[in-house]
Protein backbone atom coordinates (compact mmCIF):
# COMPACT_ATOMS: atom_id res chain seq x y z
CA UNK A 1 0.00 0.00 0.00
CA UNK A 2 2.77 2.41 0.81
CA UNK A 3 4.40 1.80 -2.55
CA UNK A 4 1.18 2.55 -4.47
CA UNK A 5 0.70 5.89 -2.67
CA UNK A 6 4.32 6.90 -3.44
CA UNK A 7 3.77 6.13 -7.18
CA UNK A 8 0.58 8.23 -7.29
CA UNK A 9 2.33 11.24 -5.76
CA UNK A 10 5.21 10.93 -8.24
CA UNK A 11 2.74 10.76 -11.15
CA UNK A 12 1.05 13.99 -9.96
CA UNK A 13 4.37 15.83 -9.71
CA UNK A 14 5.52 14.74 -13.22
CA UNK A 15 2.17 15.54 -14.91
CA UNK A 16 2.50 18.48 -17.36
CA UNK A 17 -0.45 20.78 -17.94
CA UNK A 18 -1.26 21.66 -21.57
CA UNK A 19 -0.68 25.43 -22.09
CA UNK A 20 -3.61 27.57 -23.42
CA UNK A 21 -2.71 29.64 -26.55
CA UNK A 22 -2.98 33.43 -26.05
CA UNK A 23 -6.14 35.14 -27.41
CA UNK A 24 -8.29 32.03 -26.97
CA UNK A 25 -11.74 33.24 -25.72
CA UNK A 26 -12.75 31.77 -22.43
CA UNK A 27 -16.45 30.92 -22.27
CA UNK A 28 -18.30 32.88 -19.59
CA UNK A 29 -19.22 31.07 -16.49
CA UNK A 30 -22.82 32.24 -16.38
CA UNK A 31 -23.71 31.18 -19.93
CA UNK A 32 -24.08 34.80 -21.29
CA UNK A 33 -23.69 35.39 -25.07
CA UNK A 34 -20.82 37.42 -26.41
CA UNK A 35 -20.97 39.77 -29.40
CA UNK A 36 -18.59 40.19 -32.29
CA UNK A 37 -16.39 42.50 -30.20
CA UNK A 38 -16.07 39.97 -27.46
CA UNK A 39 -18.15 42.08 -25.06
CA UNK A 40 -20.91 40.41 -23.17
CA UNK A 41 -24.40 41.35 -24.30
CA UNK A 42 -27.17 40.98 -21.85
CA UNK A 43 -30.55 39.69 -23.08
CA UNK A 44 -32.86 42.53 -24.29
CA UNK A 45 -30.06 45.04 -25.03
CA UNK A 46 -30.37 44.55 -28.84
CA UNK A 47 -34.12 45.31 -28.76
CA UNK A 48 -33.52 48.37 -26.56
CA UNK A 49 -30.86 49.83 -28.89
CA UNK A 50 -33.16 49.34 -31.90
CA UNK A 51 -35.95 51.26 -30.16
CA UNK A 52 -33.63 54.17 -29.29
CA UNK A 53 -32.67 54.85 -32.95
CA UNK A 54 -34.34 58.11 -34.24
CA UNK A 55 -37.01 57.75 -36.88
CA UNK A 56 -36.03 58.77 -40.40
CA UNK A 57 -37.57 62.13 -41.54
CA UNK A 58 -40.39 61.92 -44.04
CA UNK A 59 -39.56 62.98 -47.58
CA UNK A 60 -41.36 66.19 -48.76
CA UNK A 61 -44.27 65.71 -51.09
CA UNK A 62 -43.62 66.17 -54.78
CA UNK A 63 -44.89 69.63 -55.94
CA UNK A 64 -47.72 69.85 -58.43
CA UNK A 65 -45.74 70.97 -61.46
CA UNK A 66 -48.81 71.33 -63.68
CA UNK A 67 -50.51 73.71 -61.23
CA UNK A 68 -47.31 75.74 -60.82
CA UNK A 69 -46.95 76.00 -64.59
CA UNK A 70 -50.55 77.18 -65.00
CA UNK A 71 -50.13 79.77 -62.23
CA UNK A 72 -46.89 81.09 -63.74
CA UNK A 73 -48.49 81.31 -67.17
CA UNK A 74 -51.45 83.26 -65.77
CA UNK A 75 -49.14 85.68 -63.92
CA UNK A 76 -47.12 86.29 -67.07
CA UNK A 77 -50.27 86.92 -69.09
CA UNK A 78 -51.47 89.47 -66.51
CA UNK A 79 -48.06 91.14 -66.60
CA UNK A 80 -48.25 91.53 -70.39
CA UNK A 81 -51.71 93.07 -70.19
CA UNK A 82 -50.62 95.45 -67.44
CA UNK A 83 -47.53 96.48 -69.43
CA UNK A 84 -49.65 97.23 -72.51
CA UNK A 85 -52.11 99.26 -70.42
CA UNK A 86 -49.32 101.24 -68.74
CA UNK A 87 -47.72 101.98 -72.11
CA UNK A 88 -51.03 103.22 -73.52
CA UNK A 89 -51.61 105.43 -70.46
CA UNK A 90 -48.11 106.86 -70.85
CA UNK A 91 -48.81 107.85 -74.45
CA UNK A 92 -52.31 109.05 -73.65
CA UNK A 93 -51.38 111.28 -70.72
CA UNK A 94 -47.82 112.22 -71.70
CA UNK A 95 -48.79 115.89 -72.07
CA UNK A 96 -50.51 116.12 -68.67
CA UNK A 97 -47.67 117.95 -66.89
CA UNK A 98 -47.24 120.46 -69.72
CA UNK A 99 -50.96 121.23 -69.97
CA UNK A 100 -51.17 121.63 -66.21
CA UNK A 101 -48.41 124.25 -66.35
CA UNK A 102 -50.36 126.20 -69.00
CA UNK A 103 -53.53 126.47 -66.89
CA UNK A 104 -52.30 129.36 -64.66
CA UNK A 105 -51.78 131.47 -67.79
CA UNK A 106 -55.32 130.63 -68.91
CA UNK A 107 -56.63 131.64 -65.46
CA UNK A 108 -54.86 135.00 -65.64
CA UNK A 109 -56.22 135.74 -69.12
CA UNK A 110 -59.72 134.80 -68.01
CA UNK A 111 -59.43 137.10 -64.97
CA UNK A 112 -58.14 139.97 -67.14
CA UNK A 113 -61.03 139.60 -69.57
CA UNK A 114 -63.55 139.46 -66.73
CA UNK A 115 -62.25 142.80 -65.40
CA UNK A 116 -62.29 144.37 -68.89
CA UNK A 117 -65.89 143.66 -69.83
CA UNK A 118 -66.63 147.36 -70.14
CA UNK A 119 -63.76 147.74 -72.64
CA UNK A 120 -64.62 144.82 -74.88
CA UNK A 121 -64.26 147.05 -77.97
CA UNK A 122 -60.72 148.05 -77.05
CA UNK A 123 -58.21 146.54 -79.56
CA UNK A 124 -55.95 145.45 -76.71
CA UNK A 125 -58.80 143.60 -74.99
CA UNK A 126 -59.69 141.99 -78.30
CA UNK A 127 -56.09 140.83 -78.64
CA UNK A 128 -56.17 139.28 -75.16
CA UNK A 129 -59.46 137.58 -76.04
CA UNK A 130 -57.89 136.15 -79.18
CA UNK A 131 -54.94 134.72 -77.21
CA UNK A 132 -57.33 133.25 -74.64
CA UNK A 133 -59.51 131.59 -77.31
CA UNK A 134 -56.42 130.16 -79.04
CA UNK A 135 -55.18 128.62 -75.80
CA UNK A 136 -58.58 127.08 -75.11
CA UNK A 137 -58.66 125.55 -78.59
CA UNK A 138 -55.14 124.12 -78.21
CA UNK A 139 -56.05 122.59 -74.85
CA UNK A 140 -59.22 121.09 -76.29
CA UNK A 141 -57.28 119.59 -79.21
CA UNK A 142 -55.16 117.73 -76.65
CA UNK A 143 -58.22 116.47 -74.79
CA UNK A 144 -58.24 119.04 -71.97
CA UNK A 145 -61.52 120.82 -71.21
CA UNK A 146 -62.88 122.78 -68.22
CA UNK A 147 -65.93 121.65 -66.28
CA UNK A 148 -68.51 123.65 -64.32
CA UNK A 149 -68.96 123.17 -60.59
CA UNK A 150 -71.46 125.84 -59.47
CA UNK A 151 -74.81 124.40 -58.40
CA UNK A 152 -73.52 120.81 -58.31
CA UNK A 153 -72.99 118.44 -55.41
CA UNK A 154 -69.48 118.46 -53.97
CA UNK A 155 -67.42 115.78 -55.73
CA UNK A 156 -64.24 115.24 -53.73
CA UNK A 157 -62.54 113.56 -56.71
CA UNK A 158 -62.98 116.61 -58.93
CA UNK A 159 -63.44 119.48 -56.46
CA UNK A 160 -61.51 120.92 -53.54
CA UNK A 161 -63.65 122.73 -50.95
CA UNK A 162 -61.79 125.77 -49.58
CA UNK A 163 -64.65 127.24 -47.51
CA UNK A 164 -68.27 126.85 -46.44
CA UNK A 165 -70.56 129.89 -46.57
CA UNK A 166 -74.31 130.44 -46.35
CA UNK A 167 -76.10 131.13 -49.63
CA UNK A 168 -79.66 132.33 -50.17
CA UNK A 169 -79.92 130.70 -53.60
CA UNK A 170 -77.81 127.51 -53.45
CA UNK A 171 -79.01 124.56 -51.31
CA UNK A 172 -76.83 123.21 -48.54
CA UNK A 173 -74.06 120.88 -49.68
CA UNK A 174 -73.84 122.26 -53.21
CA UNK A 175 -71.19 124.48 -54.73
CA UNK A 176 -72.08 128.18 -54.54
CA UNK A 177 -68.82 129.81 -55.73
CA UNK A 178 -66.07 128.56 -58.03
CA UNK A 179 -62.79 130.36 -57.24
CA UNK A 180 -60.69 128.30 -59.66
CA UNK A 181 -62.06 126.31 -62.58
CA UNK A 182 -61.45 122.59 -62.76
CA UNK A 183 -60.08 120.80 -65.81
CA UNK A 184 -60.32 117.27 -67.16
CA UNK A 185 -57.83 115.53 -69.48
CA UNK A 186 -59.85 112.87 -71.31
CA UNK A 187 -61.18 110.79 -68.40
CA UNK A 188 -58.73 111.99 -65.73
CA UNK A 189 -58.75 115.06 -63.53
CA UNK A 190 -56.13 117.47 -64.83
CA UNK A 191 -56.79 119.98 -62.06
CA UNK A 192 -59.38 119.91 -59.31
CA UNK A 193 -61.70 122.92 -59.02
CA UNK A 194 -61.43 125.12 -55.93
CA UNK A 195 -64.94 125.81 -54.70
CA UNK A 196 -66.98 127.25 -51.85
CA UNK A 197 -69.77 124.99 -50.56
CA UNK A 198 -73.10 126.37 -49.43
CA UNK A 199 -74.12 125.81 -45.82
CA UNK A 200 -77.74 126.67 -46.59
CA UNK A 201 -79.76 129.84 -46.26
CA UNK A 202 -78.44 132.42 -43.80
CA UNK A 203 -80.19 132.57 -40.44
Amino acid sequence: MAEEEIKKEEAKETAVETPVPPGTPVPPAGGEETGATGETEKPGEAEKSAEEKPAEPEKPAEPDWKALYALTLADFDNYKKRAVRDREDTYRYAEMDILKDVLPAVDNLQLALANAKEKSDDPFVKGVQLVYDTLLKSLKDHGAEPFDSVGKELDTEKMEAIATLPSPDVPEGKVSIESKKGWMLKDKVLRAAQVVVSSGKPA
